[in-house]
Parts: C-alpha cells; structure tokens; sequence
C-alpha cells in the first residue's frame, strides 16, 4: 500500500473555451464541435488547459472529441502529456504494445484497432475464448503489464454507417456499489493479469512478442503477467476503483480459485449488469475518446457485418504508475457528497448505520 499525494482539482480553463456536456450522470463528457486537440497543444497556456482536460478525464473516466484533425503523433503527444503534468514517473512513456511492429503504419506506439486484423485473429481468439456472452470482452488496456496505462486516446477514422459502438463503465461507481465489509475483505488482495490472447497469438505464429521495454523499463519480457491491487486508488482524484476485468485478470491470488472465481465473476456482474454506471458512444469518422485506464472498463461493439464494412482506428497509450492503494483515499460518492444507491443505503439503514 502507497499513500497518493494531494488529489488534483480542475482549474476549468477549457470552460472558458468550449461548451461541454455531461452524457450520463456518472460517467462520460462530450465537447460540442468546435475543439481541437491541435489547438490546445499549440495553446499559449497548453499546459493549464492539459492539465484541466486530465484531470477532467480522470473525474468524468471519458471524453468525446468531435471530428478531430489531429495526427497520430499529436495523439500520442496529447496523452503523453496529460499523464507527465498529472505526475507520472518519469520513466513512463508511450506505450509499445506486445503485438505491434516497427513496419506497422502508425509505428510501434499505435495500437491499431481493426475489424480486418479482427478477423484474422478471430480463430485463435475464439479457440479459447468462445462465447456468446459479449460481456466477457469488458476490459481495462494492457493490465498484464507492471505498469499499465493511465491515459489512452482512440481515434476511428473508418466505420460501419451502424453499429461498432464502444462502451465504458465506471470503475469508481463499482467500487461505490460494493458494501463496506466487502470492500475491506478487497482491499488486502490482489491479482495476476496476463495477456493470454496476445501470447495465443503469438504460439499461433500470428504475432511476435516484443519483449520491450514497452514504455517504462518494467514493462519487458515475453510473459506478460503481473500482479496489482483488487483496489486501486487513482492518484489524480484520489478515489479508489476496482481494478480487476474479464480479459486480463486470471485469479485473485490470496483466495482459492473457486472463491477467486465467484468474486471475480460478481465484480464483473457489477460492471455489466449495472447501466446506469455505463455510457455507450457511437462514433463518427474522426472522433476521439480520451479515457483513464485506471478508474475505468470498455467493450467495442462487433455488431456489424465485417465482411462487408471496416471498422479501423489508433490508440495513443500512455503509461502511468505502478498500480496502488492509499488505505486513506476516499470513495467518489463520498468525496462528492453524492448519496449511495437506494440498495446500499437499505443495506447500511438494516445494519443500523447511517449515510
């Protein structure tokens, strides 16, 4: 366990400049057309206004970009930044992605997301994965690694006319979901995440392993397997997540794999099962999404013919800190004033204890 530093607050400088929306009422902001990534990382006050879209980002857990110009060297530098002027270490970067190449159009920082690569690994992916529940495909980006993701970027330049949307949920608002025993018994355990498909990929002769360093110098090797905390607290907000998800994490360690099992299984029902911690986007050509891989799921949506139509896109990774968990930090709802679910304050009302 780790005690963060003081919790970043926003300083609201893009409010001055452009017109945003909640979405929904626990995650996702979208700016109204107008705004350019570009034009704030050539702003005279650039970093005043980084730093107040990173902390919104990790605040909001995602936000919409409108038709975006912005190239993908731009896109990496975008969240290169808000990751260095939230305080990352210095050590992180950009991330290089296990299965990405030197030859691949972007380089090896982009992470390209395309429906034809999709389909070439579809075999391999399904030999072990098969499924009809697509809710198994909710996920933080590269949790396998010992230091993964805080800010990521994606950008979609060509899509299905329907269909294709992405999903996020709201890491905080699950922890916020889990009652007080619950949540203590959580906190002392930990998990291994690996990336099982990638590796697949790679014993299929589909993919090469890169063995790094991928960005940060403990990102390295071809196993691609760590451990972090079950609870994570996010060191820009200073709120505590669950840090768990259904691609990566393999087991919580500390249990038997059938408690590790039926807990990892109920976390994930908390994530998929709960809408009203979700936001769903549908993208149009050249809208970016900037999400905090610490405080939050996604799922891309395959419900498109991608026989018939391209889904192609890039995503600009940057690699935060080591996962950990300050026993101080505070609940979002608690740190917000915000009232506990109807559900929870029964439980704690049946209980005898007051919220």
């Amino acid at each position: 366990m780790t005690k963060s530093a003081q919790p970043l607050k926003r300083n609201f400088s893009l409010d001055a400049l452009y017109k945003s929306t909640k979405v929904e009422p626990h995650i996702g902001t979208e700016f109204a057309h107008g705004i350019q990534i570009r034009d704030i990382l050539n702003a005279p006050n650039a970093d005043e206004l980084l730093l107040d879209f990173a902390v919104l980002v990790s605040e909001r857990v995602v936000v919409f970009l409108r038709d975006q110009d912005a190239t993908f060297e731009e896109q990496n530098e975008f969240v290169d930044r808000l990751g260095k002027l939230t305080g990352k270490p210095a050590s992180s970067g950009l991330h290089s992605h296990p299965i990405t190449e030197d030859s691949s159009e972007f380089g090896e920082k982009a992470f390209v997301v395309s429906s034809e690569q999709g389909k070439k690994f579809a075999d391999v992916y399904s030999a072990g994965f098969a499924s009809e529940l697509h809710s198994r495909q909710w996920h933080s980006d590269i949790t396998f690694e010992p230091i993964p993701s805080d800010y990521a970027a994606l950008k979609i330049r060509e899509l299905p006319p329907v269909g294709g949307d992405t999903l996020w949920a709201n890491a905080y608002e699950v922890y916020d979901r889990l009652s007080p025993a619950f949540a203590a018994f959580l906190e002392g355990l930990t998990a291994t995440h690996e990336g099982t498909g990638f590796l697949q990929l790679n014993r299929a002769g589909l993919a090469t392993i890169n063995l790094g360093p991928r960005g940060a110098p403990e990102n390295e090797g071809p196993l691609l397997r760590t451990v972090h905390p079950v609870i994570r607290t996010n060191p820009v907000t200073g709120w505590k997540g669950v840090f768990v998800n259904g691609v990566f994490t393999r087991r919580i360690n500390e249990l038997s794999k059938d408690e590790s099992d039926l807990v990892l299984q109920y976390l994930s029902n908390l994530v998929t099962q709960n809408h009203d911690l979700q936001v769903r986007f549908r993208w149009g050509k050249n809208d970016i999404a900037v999400w905090d891989n610490r405080s939050s799921f996604h799922a891309a949506t395959a419900d498109f013919d991608a026989d018939e139509f391209v889904r192609l896109g890039e995503r600009a990774t940057s690699l935060g800190e080591k996962p950990f968990l300050d026993p101080e930090s505070s609940s979002r709802r608690l740190a917000l004033g915000i009232p506990l679910t109807p559900a929870r304050r029964a439980h704690l009302k049946s209980l005898g204890i007051s919220n």
